[in-house]
């Protein structure tokens, strides 16, 4: 039977799962390794194991006081449908340096149940936030 855990130790990530599964994703097609681990390394990074091998990743992009930003979050397609994406939100919820945050969020295609669950809800006042979005950033031209 599977055991799987849940870790912010850096140490134990497998930058080359996460590499494979966000450079495909829809949020940050063909981006660099590079890039990458300096994502992971200005982050705080949640794995997800099953007997020590990666299956799971989640990072939040914070000051640790007022703000943070949920990011890459994912559970490989082989795992998904067994409570996985549940623990992982339990324990970035749970996470003592994300307490107390003023605003935390994030950005979804197609999971809006799941972050409703954990008092995520659609912008309340769109017409104050602005971005930059560089589209297609990463892909080779």
């Amino acid at each position: 039977m599977p055991t799987y855990q849940i870790s912010t130790d850096k140490s134990l990530l497998n930058k080359k799962v996460i590499h494979e599964f966000i450079s495909n994703s829809y949020w940050a097609k063909e981006i660099p390794m590079e890039i990458l681990e300096l994502s992971i390394e200005n982050s705080i990074c949640f794995g997800v194991y099953e007997n020590d091998v990666q299956v799971g990743f989640a990072r939040v992009v914070t000051d640790k006081a007022t703000f943070g930003y949920l990011a890459d979050v994912f559970i490989l397609e082989s795992h998904r449908g067994k409570g996985l994406s549940k623990m992982l939100m339990d324990s970035i919820m749970s996470h003592p340096d994300l307490q107390g945050l003023r605003r935390f969020m994030l950005a979804t295609r197609d999971a809006h149940g799941l972050y409703a669950q954990y008092g995520f809800t659609p912008v309340a006042l769109p017409d104050r936030l602005m971005e930059i979005v560089k589209k297609d950033l990463y892909l080779k031209k």
